[in-house]
């Protein structure tokens, strides 16, 4: 042996090796490359593809197993420019942005009068005479939620005023942002063409404009706005899940699926949505390939396309739906704390439920009966028969940043962040060990 390797021999012997990083750490790191490094993820463009190569380099850096890319087709969409403005009476600028596949306006925009509605109802009952040749404005309220309800009751305004306003004779279509702040950012998301409508512009005001403009039509004069959306699909283009795994020590135990989504809008970075729901998963997951190897196996993926509709859900569905499942559950809810649990057996009283109410409760956490919705992402999995779980984050701050260009790392609450990274560790632990019978409770998943 050469004297530098004794002496290396020696330090080795000295020093003891140093500590796997705790999983909050491991978390935040892939939490602050991702967005730091990548940014925004728009599905099926070139960003979200660069997204992928990292994940798959950072996840076998980490040690994950069978670390790969599942690819899928899809249509894409890109955002151009949106821009609006009052022409009259009352002449100022507005701040929009247009909604997830939103058609475009004519070459230089579009000037018309607008006629508002507080209500998508509202809007479904006027008639056409009232809509032809005009900008529909559709106003409406999201109130502040703990559980996210409120944006579940408001969702059908964004993605449907455009098509009803379009197959109506409308030039083009606003919408008040589906959030709860008072900034003057707007809220994207996705829409869609429904019942054949054909594509206009579409977008939404932030909140004080939408109110500035409802004030405005309050005053009871016509007013007249010039909206320019170039938004536009690009055709077909690929997207993926990236997928890892802690293997199980029992091959034939079953697949206990975790994960969040890769993609993100384009306004921000996607730190809260849902950069935060993969680094969550991720740092859990790493927990536990470090410890014991668990019964099942764990299987972690970082789905594609979750914001124009669940494609990486869908096509993770179609791939391995008649594989062993015993569990999915998601993080797509930002990165507040976790508050509670929902995990609808067959039994109401199986033990399990008391195991898991053992584990969290430390954390704060407490059951909530009642059907779980898993996460977009694993519902179509949810949908074969496996049981799906909540990990239910509070939403109480989410839907002033969800969606917007403020969707950036320094709205992470680090403490709140380690939370849930713990909660999601501590329900591994007890999942991927359990011999229980996770037979779903009979009946429709609550968005079905």
């Amino acid at each position: 042996m050469t004297k530098i390797a004794l002496l290396l021999s020696a330090a080795a012997l000295s020093f003891p090796a140093l500590a796997a990083p705790p999983p909050e750490d491991v978390g935040y790191a892939v939490l602050e490359g991702l967005t730091t490094e990548i940014g925004p993820r728009l599905a099926a463009t070139e960003a979200e593809a660069r997204a992928r190569d990292w994940a798959v380099k950072r996840l076998k850096a980490l040690g994950f197993a069978n670390v790969h890319i599942e690819t899928y087709d899809m249509p894409s969409w890109e955002r151009g420019i949106g821009t609006a403005e009052v022409i009259a009476p009352y002449p100022q600028k507005l701040v929009i942005a247009a909604l997830g596949n939103s058609g475009s306006t004519p070459p230089g925009g579009v000037t018309a009068e607008v006629v508002g509605f507080p209500s998508i109802e509202a809007l479904q009952a006027a008639p056409e005479s009232a809509v032809k040749g005009k900008i529909v404005f559709v106003w409406h309220r999201m109130a502040v939620t703990q559980d996210a309800s409120s944006y579940e009751a408001n969702v059908p305004v964004r993605y449907a005023t455009a098509s009803i306003a379009s197959k109506k004779g409308a030039v083009a279509a606003l919408v008040r942002s589906i959030g709860t702040d008072h900034h003057r950012v707007a809220h994207t998301g996705v829409q869609a063409w429904i019942d054949g409508a054909t594509p206009i512009a579409a977008a939404a005001l932030s909140v004080p404009d939408a109110d500035q403009l409802e004030r405005m039509l309050a005053l009871g004069k016509p007013v007249t706005l010039h909206v320019e959306v170039t938004a536009h699909m690009t055709g077909t283009h690929q997207s993926g899940n990236v997928i890892a795994e802690v293997p199980g020590r029992d091959p034939k135990a079953g697949i206990v699926l975790i994960g969040g989504h890769l993609d993100s809008w384009d306004l921000g970075t996607g730190a809260i949505d849902d950069g935060a729901g993969v680094a969550i998963t991720t740092g859990a997951a790493k927990a536990m390939l470090e410890g014991p190897r668990p019964k099942h196996t764990i299987r972690l993926v970082w789905f594609g396309a979750e914001e124009p509709g669940g494609f990486g859900g869908k096509a993770y569905a179609a791939a391995h739906g008649k594989e062993k499942h015993i569990l999915a559950a998601e993080s797509d809810l930002g990165a507040d704390r976790v508050w509670s649990f929902r995990l609808a057996l067959a039994d109401p009283k199986a033990p399990i439920i008391t195991d898991l109410s053992r584990a969290l409760a430390p954390l704060g956490i407490g059951f909530a009966a009642g059907p779980a919705f898993g996460g977009t992402d694993v519902e179509p999995t949810g949908a074969t028969g496996v049981v799906l779980m909540d990990l239910v984050q509070d939403a109480t701050r989410y839907f002033d940043i969800h969606h917007t260009a403020d969707d950036t790392l320094d709205k992470i609450d680090r403490a709140q962040f380690d939370q849930n990274v713990a909660a999601w560790t501590a329900m591994l632990k007890v999942v991927t060990n359990s011999d229980a019978d996770l037979t779903p409770a009979p009946g429709p998943a609550p968005h079905e």
